[in-house]
């Protein structure tokens, strides 16, 4: 909404430089292009530009894309983001903005929420976007990123990483993981669940990028956490301990948990608190039980471990998520 109450949908900007991932740049337009309130508005207008006039930009394929928007649409952007490219030249071997690319982000108003998706990160960090700030991409260009950025805190094992108003996320897929993300930030869990079903991808992903990390290929005749995990989920309401869930799986608890970090990407005890957090975040939507009564639902037992739980992941108390999202689609981000 704006201001004066009219209706005014969010508006992304993906800003297409040349050699960039025809998959990555569908991205953003397939998560964002799905969201609609109760009266069927779009939630979101998403627009592609590039740093020069409108016209072609090669792609890593044998084609180009036509973009029909230049750089002018970047300082309209509530949201901008950067795919991959592979021909960042001097951005990605030097660190440093080519002189057309540093035109374009300083049409980029303050304010305006910044995204990445795998090596567009090098973008965002040749801009100093994340000096002194967590930030992710492809694991196979973390140390790389590292290294040309040592004042960036680069984490290599998540699938994204949210610090507020500028987030970057790892390799290809990971982008929808977190467009999702974004979605569920700005509108809750409920429209990013829609869009995730109607994307058949999972609403959200268990653990991170180092279970993709190459390693040998463990022997598929050994026993998987898989049933572990799903005993697990229709009973977040109870207490569970690693014993149980090891039990389940007739392995000792060391073995499973490392079978588990394997498969996963985290240890059981960080997966069972991030399928909590999800579990009250929807309670908190959908229903209109109490805290208390909620932090049961999810497993949390008390009203104030939710709190904790919810601030640390969230960054917001379980009241202000509720009164954030209760209001339907229509609420603003």
């Amino acid at each position: 909404m704006t201001p004066t109450g009219e209706f005014r949908p969010h508006r992304i900007a993906v800003l297409a430089l040349d050699g960039l991932l025809p998959f990555e740049l569908g991205i953003p337009h397939r998560i964002f292009g799905r969201p609609r309130d109760a009266r069927g508005r779009r939630l979101y207008e998403v627009v592609t530009c590039s740093v020069r006039p409108p016209g072609p930009v090669e792609t890593d394929a044998d084609f180009a894309v036509h973009v029909a928007h230049g750089p002018e649409a970047l300082a309209t952007a509530d949201t901008v983001i950067v795919p991959a490219s592979y021909e960042l030249g001097p951005v990605h071997d030097e660190g440093r903005l080519t002189d057309d690319l540093a035109a374009a982000l300083a049409r980029v108003r303050p304010g305006t929420r910044l995204a990445s998706i795998c090596t567009g990160v090098y973008v965002l960090a040749a801009a100093g976007y994340l000096d002194g700030r967590p930030a992710t991409t492809h694991w196979g260009h973390a140390e790389h990123l590292q290294r040309l950025f040592p004042r960036i805190r680069v984490d290599a094992d998540v699938l994204f990483v949210d610090d507020g108003d500028v987030l970057t996320s790892a390799g290809v897929a990971a982008g929808i993981d977190l467009c999702l993300h974004m979605v569920r930030r700005d509108f809750g869990t409920a429209v990013a669940n829609e869009v995730a079903r109607s994307t058949v991808v999972p609403p959200h992903r268990d653990g991170g990028q180092a279970q993709y990390i190459h390693r040998p290929v463990p022997d598929p005749q050994l026993a998987t956490t898989a049933a572990a995990r799903a005993w697990a989920l229709t009973r977040l309401h109870e207490p569970i301990q690693l014993r149980d869930m090891a039990g389940q799986e007739a392995m000792s608890v060391r073995t499973f948990t490392r079978r588990f970090r394997e498969e996963v990407g985290v240890s059981p005890g960080q997966w069972l608190t991030r399928q909590r957090v999800e579990r009250a975040r929807h309670l908190l939507e959908s229903t209109g039980l109490s805290m208390d009564q909620v932090a049961r639902e999810a497993g949390f037992g008390t009203a104030q471990s939710m709190r904790q739980h919810l601030q640390q992941t969230l960054g917001v108390t379980p009241t202000a998520y509720r009164r954030t999202f209760r209001a339907g689609a229509d609420t603003r981000p």
